[in-house]
């Protein structure tokens, strides 16, 4: 079984795709304060890959005090000896703060890679396998899996400090809890849009994360947890959307995040989506500035179960 992530998360964070920016210096600022304000662990996406790396040094620069998290790098087109290298290195500039997520995507991906995408399981243990072999490897504790199915479940338990599942309810870390016990890391990510007006919200919602609701891995999981294809239309029905995404005012947000801690959740990965659509070219500074806000009350919470 793995060993506890070095260093911990606390119990919330932010996931930002505008962070993935950090090359910039308004972004770099911005992190810079987010840590200020008290939030110790900052999550980017992997998109294509490129600069990833690069932006995750840029934010441990940025915010001393934080973990960074890359939250998920596909696996497809990256050299397993190059990231131990980069760990190793931003280990040596600004000490162990670093989390590398991976993840398998799609088929597409790994054809535009020229590599093939087999089974997504085998896959993911032959890339780990890799992982382990280079001369300076990405310990297990220092990486975390893209999973939502329980075989992926299972190899990130196994094999790494835990799993970052997307588009999951409370009960879906009651499920894995029961299955894979306390001590793997589960760190759902949660969007979150701070908008009290229904319609206004669902449809940032919807912009912001419907997309993904199209996907086969989404929709299977989505099913798992007890959605229809009354729910599994394009964008989410109504009740979809309001169990995936935290919306409302900030009480609303703390009782959901509180949801997911309570179901076995460790820490809560926070995306800002905004009410008059997705903007990543801008900075929710203002939104960031009043989820800091809900920081102290989760201060105390409890990383372990």
């Amino acid at each position: 079984m793995t060993t506890r992530l070095n260093p911990s998360l606390p119990a919330v964070g932010l996931w930002s795709m505008e962070l993935r920016g950090a090359g910039n210096p308004a972004v770099r600022d911005a992190a810079t304060e987010l840590d200020e304000r008290g939030f110790r662990a900052l999550w980017v996406p992997g998109l294509d890959g490129v600069g990833a790396v690069d932006d995750v040094a840029h934010l441990l620069a940025a915010a001393p005090h934080a973990t960074v998290a890359l939250g998920v790098l596909a696996i497809w087109g990256q050299d397993p000896v190059a990231l131990g290298d980069r760990l190793a290195a931003l280990d040596a500039a600004h000490g162990p703060r670093t989390i590398f997520g991976f993840g398998v995507s799609n088929a597409h991906s790994a054809a535009q890679a020229g590599q093939d995408y087999g089974r997504p399981v085998e896959t993911m243990g032959r890339w780990l396998d890799a992982l382990d072999a280079a001369p300076r490897p990405v310990p297990a504790g220092r990486r975390i899996l893209g999973a939502l199915g329980p075989k992926m479940a299972d190899l990130a338990a196994d094999r790494t400090a835990g799993w970052h599942p997307f588009l999951v309810t409370p009960d879906y870390t009651v499920t894995q809890r029961n299955r894979v016990g306390a001590r793997p890391l589960v760190a759902p990510h949660l969007a979150v849009v701070l908008e009290e007006d229904p319609q206004r919200a669902r449809a940032a919602a919807r912009a912001g994360i419907g997309m993904f609701i199209g996907f086969p891995t989404y929709r299977a999981n989505l099913a798992r947890l007890g959605f229809t294809e009354d729910d599994l239309v394009p964008g989410g029905s109504d009740r979809l959307i309001d169990a995936v995404v935290a919306w409302g005012d900030l009480d609303a947000v703390a009782t959901r995040i509180r949801e997911h801690l309570d179901a076995g959740a460790d820490h809560v990965a926070l995306h800002v989506l905004r009410p008059d659509g997705p903007d990543r070219t801008a900075l929710p500074l203002a939104e960031w500035r009043d989820l800091a806000n809900l920081l102290p009350s989760f201060a105390a919470t409890p990383t372990t179960h």
